[in-house]
């Protein structure tokens, strides 16, 4: 089967570059399953039913998150009462979501796991080696396992991503929104690459704003960011993976403008 996994998708603009360009995608590379970053999807960042729905619609199947999945309140009954959309594994249980999904192919299942790195966050999460140990045991049913890792550090997406190999179909990063130069198989089978950059303005600083960001790192004075809406490219990866030993076989990145 063939996966097509996207970077963190970066307000209106990625949201509607992608509604403009992942049919043709998908029918180009055929294109089994699609899976997103949408924490910054929103308007103004975080996600909300409103652009989670605007990507399932235009042909996302699942949907993973990160640190600013609850920067609007509006997503917690959202990501409460659907299977499509997860969060962080590893943060508190008492927040509303769960931290792993299905994807119910019929003759298999996927199951995704979403975690978040702890080195250089500004939050509190469980570590996320023994939370990825927990979360595999979740979906040991799944021959397919796909993992999003959200953190900062590529030191630590690398030893997590060696830490899951051969136990886990997929291993990709998010959050830095540049696409790394990395797409591998590792030695136990696991397709690796650590971020897969973003859908968002190239003409950017991380999709934001180049003037919003250079203002706030010269002066320290807070900025409202704001999304970059020109240029906008379309950064992931497309895996190809056994259904019968759920290990990878292909690791492709790709870019779209």
């Amino acid at each position: 089967m063939k996966l097509l996994v996207l970077g963190d998708v970066v307000g209106n603009g990625g949201c509607e570059f992608i509604r403009k360009k992942l049919p043709s995608i998908k029918k180009h590379y055929g294109i089994d399953v699609c899976i997103a970053n949408g924490e910054n999807s929103a308007t103004g960042n975080g996600i909300l039913p409103y652009s989670a729905d605007h990507l399932f619609a235009s042909g996302v199947d699942f949907i993973t998150t990160g640190n600013h999945v609850f920067r609007r309140s509006e997503i917690q009954d959202y990501i409460d009462e659907r299977e499509d959309i997860i969060r962080p594994y590893n943060m508190h249980r008492s927040v509303p979501g769960k931290g792993v999904g299905i994807i119910d192919m019929r003759s298999y299942k996927i199951g995704v796991i979403n975690l978040m790195g702890t080195a250089y966050m500004n939050a509190s999460f469980a570590n996320p080696f023994d939370s990825l140990d927990k979360a595999l045991e979740e979906i040991k049913d799944c021959r397919i396992k796909i993992v999003d890792f959200h953190a900062e550090s590529t030191g630590e997406k690398r030893a997590l991503g060696i830490y899951a190999d051969s136990r886990v179909s997929v291993f990709f990063g998010t959050h830095t929104h540049v696409q790394t130069a990395d797409a591998q198989i590792l030695p136990g089978g696991t397709g690796y690459i650590t971020d897969l950059g973003m859908c968002g303005s190239a003409d950017s600083v991380l999709g934001v704003e180049s003037e919003c960001v250079i203002k706030a790192l010269r002066t320290g004075l807070p900025t409202r960011f704001k999304a970059a809406e020109s240029n906008i490219k379309l950064d992931g990866c497309i895996f190809e993976i056994d259904e019968k030993t759920g290990l990878c076989t292909s690791a492709e990145p790709i870019s779209v403008m």
